[in-house]
This record gives structure tokens, C-alpha cells and sequence, in this order.
């Protein structure tokens, strides 16, 4: 009397359920693929927000009613971070594509901490970067040791000084690209590098013959 959700590409097929005192444990072959608490109220649903990703990257519009996010919002699990994330890609990228952004965002717990992805949110949203991929970078680079407070890990990025303390910040070079080229983004120094030439390479071509042939000889003949 009670529904547990499984993983989307499970939808139609049968599964094995291991139903305990205290939990419900949903095996695919010898794979676990889903844990629930055991819920007593009948009639009641318990569902996790990552076994939909897949359906909610095509299906954007379907995630803001949903009662997969009401439940991963009451449990901790969208924090204010995600939601910060998901309110400013939504600005920049339109309702759909900000929301598919955020569903990305939300894949990286699959792979990484919440800790590490928290930290790559913080950095991104730092620079005004609303990217997937940019979180991707950061949270990547985040380890507990060496994080400063915008979510940066790694001695090899780039440092803008502010006030007496150094902090570690991403930039974000299609911002840049986006803008005036003169103008000076994230901290990052204008380009003074000359405009790329290829004439060192027009003499590796091969050089067209300019010689005239030679006209072949004619014997005279006399009658």
C-alpha cells in the first residue's frame, strides 16, 4: 500500500525487493540500485529526486511541482546552494535550459561528494558562471584541506588579491568571450599576444615550377 521509486531505466521491468524492519532495499539482478526507509502510512509515496534525472533533463518543466523535489528539499538534500544555482542559470539560460543545467548539477552527486559539488557551485556562482561543466571543474578540484571560502582546492588557478587575503576564483572564459574584449573579467589580464600568423608555414608549401621547358631540337632538311 505504499510506492517506492527505483532508478527511471527500471520503469516496466520487474525487480527483486528485500523488505525489512526498518528499510526497503530494491536489487536489480545483485545490484542495489534503490534504499528507502520503511514508510507505515499506507497510501504514501516515497521518492528520490536522482532516480528521475534522466526524465527531468527532457522533461524540465515537469521538476518544479514535482513531489520528488518537495521531498528532497524537506529531507536536506536541494539546499540553498542548489537552489541559488537553479534561480540563476533559470535568469540566464531560460526556464528549460536553466533547468536542464541544474539537473546536470544534480548528476555530479552520482560521482562526487555533496561537499565537492556544494564547493563547485559556490565557485561557480562566484564568477556569475551558470555551466554544469564549470561546477564539473570545481567541484573536481575541491578537497577539504585546501579549500578556501568560494570553494577553490588547486595551487594552479588563478589568484586575485582582495584586501590582506588571496582568493582562489575560476574564470570564465565564454563570459569573457561574450563581452568587450577589452574589458578586463574575473580578474583575468587583458591579451596583448599579436594576432596568429601563418606565413612561416607558406614556405613549407611546395614552390610552383616557374621554369621554362626546354624546346626540342629540329633537324633541318634541304631538297
Amino acid at each position: 500500500m505504499v510506492k517506492y521509486s527505483v532508478p527511471a531505466h527500471l520503469i516496466g521491468r520487474r525487480v527483486r525487493v528485500s523488505l525489512r524492519a526498518t528499510e526497503v532495499v530494491v536489487f536489480e539482478g545483485r545490484t542495489v540500485v534503490a534504499m528507502h526507509p520503511r514508510v507505515v502510512a499506507r497510501g504514501t509515496s516515497r521518492v528520490v529526486l536522482d532516480h528521475y534525472l534522466e526524465v527531468l533533463r527532457f522533461k524540465p518543466g515537469a521538476l518544479p511541482g514535482s513531489t520528488a523535489l518537495a521531498q528532497a528539499r524537506a529531507a536536506g538534500v536541494f539546499t540553498s546552494a542548489h537552489e541559488a544555482f537553479w534561480a540563476a542559470s533559470r535568469k540566464v539560460n531560460g526556464d528549460a535550459d536553466g533547468t536542464r543545467e541544474l539537473v546536470d548539477v544534480l548528476l555530479l552527486h552520482r560521482s562526487l561528494t555533496a561537499e565537492q559539488v556544494t564547493a563547485g557551485i559556490a565557485a561557480a556562482l562566484t564568477v556569475g558562471a551558470v555551466s554544469a561543466d564549470v561546477v564539473a571543474v570545481e567541484a573536481r578540484r575541491h578537497t577539504p584541506d585546501t579549500t578556501t571560502a568560494t570553494g577553490g582546492a588547486s595551487s594552479d588557478r588563478h589568484h586575485v588579491a582582495r584586501g590582506d587575503t588571496r582568493e582562489q576564483r575560476v574564470v570564465s572564459l565564454t563570459q569573457r568571450r561574450l563581452t568587450d574584449p577589452a574589458a578586463v573579467i574575473a580578474g583575468l589580464p587583458p591579451d596583448t599576444r599579436p594576432i596568429p600568423s601563418v606565413v612561416a608555414y607558406d614556405e613549407l608549401l611546395p614552390r610552383r615550377r616557374t621554369t621554362t621547358p626546354p624546346t626540342p631540337d629540329v633537324k633541318a632538311s634541304t631538297s
